[in-house]
Parts: structure tokens; C-alpha cells; sequence
């Protein structure tokens, strides 16, 4: 599919991330006025509450776009979405006749505040990565045991904390914990010594769901994707996840892009799961190419400093989609919600520079990163900005989601304020 031309001329640059071919969905305010919906193309950002409120867009019988976040169009269904798309583009699109009535509805981003684009129902973050699963368990029970025997036949997940998920941009207090302490045989509750990202996709669910359904109907479900950072404090993870997992080690923040990128937009760079050492079953099955081609880069700029980039890899190299994931996670009969965010895992290649988290970078602190500016780094220290990026290449256009960004600010001197 080549380039889609918009009367927004910044929308045609091949590289912009935000052409009519993607149209992405945030929510934003600039100064003095509420938190609206609105459309990302190119530079600017399409008003889409206002555009209801004047009757340019009417696809229910009442408002969608009147609260600030998108969950009312979301649980619409895929026909809504379909339509909201296919007005968008008339409207934007090169040569409508409705440009003079919608120009004014057009903001700079430049101008604009992004906030939360969907209210997280809730999260549920993955273990679906075959190279960051094959790294981390090498490096903790050897190469030989490195995968727990159901890996390859389930995507291990664990609940999350949906009040912990941010929008890009906001600052992530390193946290406090429970650790093992290098100098005592008991543990001592320390800020945390070894902080660390994962470099993820998250997947949010669009039609709600009420007990098992299959890979094909999730992947209907879902109705668009975000770059996420799941921050995660590894030290406090070493002492804490034996028997039941991660818990407080995750609980810190959970960063996502500012635009959801739907899941039409996609479809173009579509692409199949790896090859599978086992057949999966029936229920978990693929039925299509479920995964996507998106370029993903990770970058980290210590305090006031220019950044580094630190790893790059793709989302193909996932071996769960995310339709996967949510099919398995209604297995049970759990009902899924609009609004509940997927993380894909930590997505790594099979090389070094590909590995989507420090821990494995650095490979466990043994071996220290060399940044651009001479310092080096094991995990990150205060000040330090961490900076994720995707985009899909297509012909003559480049699908982006905006970057996801979080700086990390020094613990609490005192966490309990007295």
C-alpha cells in the first residue's frame, strides 16, 4: 500500500511517523483548556472532540469523543472503528472538500500537552520473548535449563498494577524495596540498586470478551497497539519472585507512547510467528500472521547529556502475538474488558545488540555498556533519560507511535515522609 496524500503537508514526508496512512488516536490539551480527543497527522493534531461537537463526525446515537480518553469508541466494535477511519480520511485526505470547515480544528503538536489515551482497565505483562526468556534463564540456571518446560506451549504471564501505568514523558521515582543485601545474610529495605527497562509492545482490548474465545476472535478484539516500558527493579525482583513471581519489582511505572496506533493501520506489515520446536494447541494456534514488523530502538541519555542508542530489534522476533496472549488469557472463563493493556515481554534478537533490557545488555551487570559520552553503564543511575521508538516502513511512508520516554529520578529520601 504506498502513501496516502493529505492536504496537511507535513503528513506526505516519507519519514514523518504520523501520515494518513496511520492516523493514531491521543488524547491532548494545550494551555487552558480540558483534555480532548484528537488525531495525530503529521504535525498537527485533529480535534476530534470538537469535530463531534460540531457534527463533522457522528457514529452513535450518543457522544464518543465527550470524555478524555477513548474507551467509549473502543468498545464500540470493529465496524465503528472501520467507520471512524474512513471518515478521518475524507476528511484529511488530499483534495476534501471539507478542508475550509475543519482547518480550525487542526492544533500544533508543538503546542500541545499529551496525556493518558485510554483509561487501563487492566494490565497483565507477558514473558513471550523467546531470546530475552533463552537470555535471562541462561544466565540464572544455565543454557541447558534455561527455559521452564511449559515456555514453549504457553505464554507465561502475570498480573499487573493498572494504576501504575503512565504516558510518556512522565518522570519514574526509583523505588524503594525489599533486597538481599550484599553485606548481611538478611534482606535490608533499600531504594533499589539494579533498575532496569523492558523494551515491549502492549496491546489494548478493544470488544470485550466473557470466557474462552480463539486466537482469531482475540485478534479481532484488539483494536490498536503501544510502545511500553516496563520499568523494573531487579534486585528487588532476585528476592521477591520465589514461588509466585514478579510482584513489587514491577510495580513502580509502566511507561506508554502517547498515540494508539490501530490495529488497520498495521495490517500491512503483518508478519508469521517463528518456527515452533512443538505444535501448539489447538486453542493457542496460529491462524495467520499475527505478528507485525515494526523496527524497535531503545535509547538512554544521562543527565543534560546527547543519548546512545542502546539496543535495536523488531517485534517479529516476539514468539506469542498478542492475540495469542489474550486467547490464552481467557482460557479460564476471565472476562477481558475494554481498556485491559497487554505487554508483549521484553522483545530481543538473537544478537547483543538486539537484547531489549540492561539486565541482559549489561548481562547481569557483568558487563558494563560503553555510552557515546565514555560512561558506562550496568543499570541505570539517576538522571538518566530512557527513550523507546518504533516505527513500520511501508512504501513511501513510515507508520510511528511516538517516542516513549521516562527519566528516572532519585528515590525518596524518606518514602514514608517522616
Amino acid at each position: 500500500m504506498p502513501l496516502k496524500t493529505s492536504w496537511v503537508a507535513s503528513a506526505n514526508d516519507a519519514h514523518h511517523p504520523f501520515p494518513l496512512n496511520n492516523l493514531p488516536y491521543g488524547v491532548f490539551s494545550v494551555e487552558g483548556d480540558e483534555p480532548r480527543c484528537g488525531v495525530a497527522i503529521g504535525d498537527m493534531i485533529f480535534d476530534v472532540t470538537a469535530a463531534e461537537a460540531e457534527g463533522l463526525i457522528q457514529l452513535a446515537d450518543e457522544p464518543l469523543f465527550d470524555l478524555p480518553f477513548w474507551n467509549p469508541l473502543m468498545e464500540q466494535g470493529p465496524a465503528v472503528w472501520a467507520a471512524l477511519r474512513d471518515r478521518l480520511t475524507d476528511l484529511l485526505a488530499e483534495g476534501s472538500e471539507a478542508r475550509s470547515d475543519i482547518e480550525h480544528l487542526l492544533i500544533a503538536q508543538s503546542d500541545a500537552e499529551m496525556h493518558m489515551p485510554v483509561a487501563v482497565s487492566e494490565y497483565t505483562d507477558f514473558y513471550a520473548g523467546r531470546h530475552h526468556a533463552q537470555n535471562v534463564g541462561t544466565m540464572f540456571r544455565g543454557p541447558d535449563n534455561a527455559l521452564p518446560p511449559n515456555w514453549l506451549h504457553i505464554p507465561i504471564g502475570y498480573n499487573g498494577r493498572a494504576s501504575s501505568v503512565v504516558v510518556s514523558g512522565t518522570d519514574i521515582r526509583r523505588p524503594w524495596g525489599q533486597l538481599k543485601s550484599p553485606e548481611h545474610d538478611r534482606p535490608a529495605f533499600l531504594p533499589s540498586r539494579r533498575f532496569d527497562i523492558e523494551l515491549e509492545m502492549g496491546a489494548l482490548v478493544g470488544t470485550p470478551s466473557d470466557g474462552p474465545i480463539t486466537v482469531q476472535e482475540a485478534d479481532n478484539n484488539i483494536f490498536g497497539y503501544v510502545l511500553l516500558n516496563d520499568w523494573s527493579a531487579r534486585d528487588i525482583q532476585a528476592w521477591e519472585y520465589q514461588p509466585l513471581g514478579p510482584f513489587q519489582a514491577k510495580a513502580t511505572a509502566t511507561s506508554i507512547s502517547p498515540w494508539i496506533v490501530t490495529k488497520a493501520a498495521l495490517d500491512p506489515f503483518r508478519c508469521d510467528t517463528p518456527a515452533r520446536e512443538f505444535e501448539l494447541l489447538d486453542h493457542l494456534k496460529d491462524c495467520g500472521p499475527m505478528l507485525y514488523d515494526i523496527d524497535l530502538s531503545v535509547t538512554m541519555a544521562p543527565d543534560g547529556k546527547p543519548a546512545t542508542t542502546i539496543a535495536r530489534t523488531n517485534y517479529k522476533e516476539m514468539y506469542y502475538s498478542s492475540a495469542q496472549q489474550l486467547a490464552h488469557h481467557s482460557t479460564s472463563g476471565c472476562p477481558m474488558n475494554t481498556g485491559d493493556l497487554l505487554g508483549s515481554g521484553t522483545i530481543s534478537g538473537p544478537t547483543k545488540p538486539e537484547r531489549g533490557s540492561l539486565l541482559e545488555l549489561s548481562w547481569g551487570g557483568k558487563e558494563p555498556l560503553t555510552l557515546d559520552t565514555g560512561e558506562s553503564r550496568t543499570f541505570i543511575e539517576d538522571g538518566d533519560t530512557l527513550t523507546l521508538t518504533g516505527e513500520a516502513k511501508g512504501e513511501g511512508y513510515t507508520i510511528g507511535f511516538g517516542d516513549c520516554v521516562g527519566t528516572v529520578l532519585p528515590a525518596l529520601q524518606d518514602p514514608y515522609g517522616r
